[in-house]
């Protein structure tokens, strides 16, 4: 008997309890607008969300991914450069 898959490409309810509260990259760039390599080049430069890597899948949780989406909130408001273009 076949499992349809998740989100997070594993099959049937056990590997759905399991990860549950983890997302996959290809979701996580889909609820965020950006593409896979935006979350790809973050990761080298390491700017994004912490990740787990599970064989070749990348997972975030998502509790991990809204703590740093707050960090990512800019406070204060950026100061205009003096002088303007030349």
């Amino acid at each position: 008997m076949t499992h349809p898959q998740d989100s997070t490409g594993t099959q049937g309810a056990a590997g759905a309890a399991l990860l549950q509260g983890w997302i996959s990259r290809t979701d996580l760039a889909r609820e965020l607008g950006v593409c896979e390599e935006t979350l790809r080049r973050w990761a080298d430069a390491r700017h994004g969300p912490p990740f787990v890597k599970a064989g070749r899948k990348i997972l975030y949780r998502r509790a991990t991914v809204l703590d740093w989406l707050e960090r990512q909130e800019d406070v204060a408001p950026r100061r205009a450069r003096a002088g303007g273009r030349r």
